[in-house]
Formats: structure tokens, C-alpha cells, sequence
């Protein structure tokens, strides 16, 4: 309970009150608006019923006059069958003695051939057979009229109910029904009361039914009123209360809650890490959150640039006790390779000065790792592998024994940078297989090639003829040496070793290139 409270008290004030406008207002809004939906739908379920009521009224009107006009042929039919003689002036004559019934008719015998007829009607010879006793109904859409057929003792009689009969009788008992459409058993339709138009305030309501023992099918439509403004104003008018109290309630949050915040949000885009301190608008509103929340961005902010120079000093002096640390160990390398050329220069044997000579050209190497490292904490790009390349090739010239006082050293390298465990590894590489060829086979060139192969690697290569492997019997002892070393190197580096035909290659990581 208390954490709920807790949550709720840091809602914005915006949001308190729009929850309390909603728990106070949309309640009773939603109880007026259920009543007055109520209200409708019982009325419009009393006009669909008035509605309802008035197309069975037509429908049974309908029903009575093709019974009364079916019956009435039957019987006139029967008596002139009876009675003898001319059977179309007998069954004339009894029909015009009966009121309210059709004249046209046709007399069938009992297999179905034409005898005679009277009035406005199409004999069909192939008219369809009705048992005696039974009725049969057909719609004609081409006569605009209703066919109806009464099976007789040794024959038939067909008659017909127009239109213009069908729509008075069912307009003297319901005229308020606007469309009518029979359909007979085929699916035949005929169209007996067509729309004469509708009011706006009206809707149609259609209704269907089945009339002449289910041979026939009334489809009608009638007009009932629509709901009037008033009411569907009663029924919309709650939530037009609680949108009203809804815009009310944003507006006063605007002016009390939004409007500042985008002043402190301004000033806040606006401030500029490394320049004078945050300076919020003077006008912030009348909100205690807005006030309250513009003195802990500036306390906020204070902090960060309190922080931010901290870590600056801090990082100032990390630096420079790293480029201290390299310079040092730089020197301390320099002072060894003095301190090895000194004792190579004094050793009684050849032999003690080439290795007094290869152990100083080692330490050189790191040497110039150690210095190119010094420039890149400076820079903080990585140890650029150009100059370092151009510096080891330059000692390994000056360190070359007298007879390679000719060693050529070309180079062919990208300006790319690698990190300092990479950078060792390339000069112990390149010094190695330097110092290999030169006392290998002195005077051949060694050629250096860096070049990138991607975003984050590249491909050392070194070349020499002094580099390839005799054709013919065992391998000296100082290749074998020598290819462990190698080999060693280039899994330091994560690479396979490319050995070929005078040419050795790794491959290393370097950084992407500068922007």
C-alpha cells in the first residue's frame, strides 16, 4: 500500500489531476450516457416493432387477396365443369358475381391443353400441371404480374393478379409501407411497391415474410424516424463534459507545467560542457517541480564539471607517468646497446663480437619501439609502423658487419599504426629476418613491404634472395634456428607464417584508418 502511494505521489501534476477528473467525472458521465442509450434503443425497438407490425399487416393483405382470387376461380372453374356447356361464359359469369377478384383467367383440360380464356392473359400450352385441390404461384416479371394456378377435377384454371391490384390492396390496409418484392419458390422476384423517397429524419427497416403456405416470400421496407439531434446530443453530451474538463485541465498544465519545462529543456540543450555553469531561466513558473527541478540540474551539472576536471587531472598525469616510464626504459635500453657495442668492439673472437652485435641490434629494436611508443601516448593513435620501420632499417644498416657495407634496404609501407604488443613483434620479425639475410648472404637487397589488407589488418612481407632454402641436402643448423624463431614471432602476432620462395609474411593488426 505504502509503495503505491509512494508511486503515485511521483506522478506529475498533470497526471493527478487528469486522474482525478477522470475518476470523478467519467463515471457518472458513462451512468447518464447508458441511460440515454437506453432510452433509444427502446425507442427504436418500438418503431422497429410499429415497423415490423405494418409489413405483417401488408404481407397478410397480400396473402388474402391471391387466396380470395384463387378460391374464387376454383369454385367458378368446378361450376362450369359441372354444369356443361361454354365453359370460359359460365366460369365468366360466376366471377363477375363474386366482387373484388381478378377476371382474367385461362381454362386448362386434363392434359394440359389450352380450352380458352378471358381478359389480359398469356395461355401458355406448356403451362405446368397442378393436382386437383392444389394451388400453384409463379411470378412474371415480363407481365409485371402474379400467376396463380388451381387444379381442378379433369383440368386447370391459371389466373393473374397485376401489380397495380396487388399494390391497392396492400396500400388500402398499410400505406406506410414504401418497397415490396415477392418472391416465388424459382427464385423469381417481382417488384410491387417501389420507394417514392425518404425523409432525412427517416430510416428504412426491412422486414421479411412467408405468405401462401410458405409458395411465396414478401420482402418489405418501411420507414421509422430516426433518432433526433436532441437525443443523440443527450446520449454524446457526458463525454463532451469530461472532453471539456479534459482540454481545461491540459491548458492549465501547459501554462503551469509545459511552457517551463521547455525553458529549462532549452537552457539544458544549450549548455556547452567546458563553459561557464549552467544558467537556467528566471522564469520558471509557479510549479515547486519546475523550481525544485532547475536547482538539481544546476547542483546536477556542477558535479559532472567538478568530475570531468578531476578525472582531466588524473588522466594529464597518467599520462604523463606513462610517457615518463617509456622515456626511462628507452633510455635504459640505449644504455645497454652502449654498453654491448663497447664490449663487442673489446671481444678477442669474431665470433663474440657478431654476438655482442646481434644481442645490441635486438635491444635496438625494442629501443625504437619504446620511442615511437613515447610519440603515440602523445597522440594517442597507436605506434605508427612507417617510422618505426625507417628507423630499424636505418640501425640494421649501421649495424651490419664490414663486409655488408653495401646492404640496400628498400621499403615499401603504408602509414598504418598497431598497438604496442603488435609493434614489438613486427621488429623483432623484420630484425630477425634482416640479420638472417645480411649474414646469410651479404650484398643481396631486402625488400620491406607493409600494406593493408582490410579495415583492421595488414600484411608484412620481407623479401631476399639471401631468404631461399637450398634445393639440395640438409637445412645448416642456423636455419632451422632461425625458423623456429620466425615461427615463434608469427604466433605471437595470431598469424600464420606465409613462407615462400625468398619471401617471408605475417600478418598483424592495425587500426582503421583515420577519418
Amino acid at each position: 500500500m505504502n509503495s503505491a502511494i509512494e508511486r503515485a505521489d511521483r506522478w506529475s501534476t498533470g497526471s493527478k489531476l487528469l486522474l482525478l477528473l477522470t475518476a470523478a467525472l467519467l463515471p457518472l458521465g458513462l451512468a447518464l450516457a447508458w441511460t440515454a442509450r437506453s432510452g433509444i434503443q427502446t425507442s427504436e425497438e418500438a418503431l422497429s416493432d410499429v415497423a415490423r407490425r405494418q409489413g405483417l399487416a401488408g404481407s397478410r393483405a397480400l396473402n388474402s387477396l391471391i387466396a380470395r382470387n384463387a378460391l374464387a376461380l376454383r369454385v367458378a372453374a368446378n361450376g362450369a365443369l359441372r354444369a356443361g356447356g361454354d365453359l370460359c361464359r359460365e366460369t365468366a359469369l360466376s366471377l363477375a358475381l363474386t366482387p373484388g377478384v381478378a377476371q382474367n383467367f385461362a381454362l386448362f383440360d386434363g392434359r394440359g391443353q389450352y380450352v380458352c380464356s378471358r381478359g389480359e392473359i398469356a395461355a401458355n400450352p406448356g403451362e405446368p400441371q397442378i393436382a386437383p385441390g392444389a394451388i400453384g404461384l409463379r411470378a412474371s416479371p415480363d407481365t409485371e404480374s402474379l400467376r396463380y394456378s388451381v387444379g381442378l377435377i379433369g383440368g386447370m384454371a391459371v389466373g393473374t393478379l397485376s401489380v397495380p391490384e396487388m399494390a391497392t390492396a396492400v396500400r388500402d390496409i398499410e400505406p406506410g409501407i414504401r418497397e415490396m418484392t415477392v418472391r416465388d419458390g424459382n427464385g423469381v422476384s417481382l417488384s410491387i411497391l417501389t420507394e417514392t423517397g425518404k425523409q432525412d429524419s427517416e430510416q428504412l427497416y426491412r422486414s421479411s415474410f412467408p405468405i401462401a403456405d410458405g409458395r411465396l416470400t414478401v420482402t418489405e421496407t418501411t420507414a421509422i424516424m430516426k433518432p433526433s439531434w436532441v437525443e443523440r446530443l443527450a446520449l454524446f453530451l457526458p463525454f463532451l463534459m469530461f472532453l471539456v474538463a479534459a482540454i481545461a485541465s491540459w491548458i492549465l498544465v501547459h501554462k503551469l507545467l509545459l511552457r517551463p519545462l521547455r525553458r529549462l529543456q532549452r537552457a539544458v540543450n544549450e549548455y556547452q560542457p567546458g563553459s561557464d555553469r549552467l544558467v537556467l531561466p528566471e522564469r520558471l513558473g509557479s510549479a515547486e517541480e519546475i523550481r525544485s527541478l532547475g536547482a538539481s540540474f544546476e547542483r546536477a551539472v556542477d558535479r559532472i564539471e567538478e568530475s570531468e576536471h578531476q578525472m582531466a587531472e588524473a588522466l594529464s598525469g597518467q599520462r604523463r607517468l606513462v610517457r615518463e616510464v617509456h622515456h626511462r626504459v628507452k633510455n635504459n635500453l640505449q644504455v645497454v646497446a652502449s654498453l654491448l657495442n663497447i664490449h663487442g668492439r673489446s671481444a678477442a673472437t669474431q665470433e663474440s663480437r657478431d654476438a655482442y652485435a646481434a644481442i645490441g641490434r635486438r635491444v635496438d629494436a625494442l629501443s625504437v619501439v619504446h620511442r615511437n611508443h613515447f610519440a603515440e601516448v602523445e597522440e594517442n593513435a597507436g605506434i605508427p609502423l612507417r617510422p618505426l620501420l625507417v628507423e630499424l632499417a636505418a640501425i640494421l644498416r649501421a649495424s651490419s658487419p664490414d663486409k655488408n657495407d653495401r646492404l640496400v634496404i628498400q621499403l615499401d609501407v603504408d602509414p598504418l599504426y598497431t598497438t604496442q604488443d603488435a609493434a614489438v613483434a613486427v621488429s623483432f620479425f623484420v630484425t630477425e629476418v634482416i640479420e638472417y639475410a645480411m649474414l646469410t648472404a651479404p650484398g643481396k637487397p631486402i625488400d620491406v613491404e607493409l600494406k593493408r589488407m582490410s579495415e583492421l589488418a595488414a600484411t608484412l612481407t620481407v623479401s631476399s634472395d639471401a631468404l631461399l632454402v637450398p634445393e639440395e641436402g640438409k637445412e645448416p643448423a642456423s636455419r632451422q634456428q632461425f625458423d623456429r624463431v620466425i615461427g615463434g614471432l608469427a604466433r605471437q602476432l595470431r598469424s600464420p607464417l606465409d613462407s615462400k620462395r625468398g619471401r617471408l609474411g605475417v600478418h598483424l593488426p592495425v587500426f582503421p584508418e583515420r577519418g
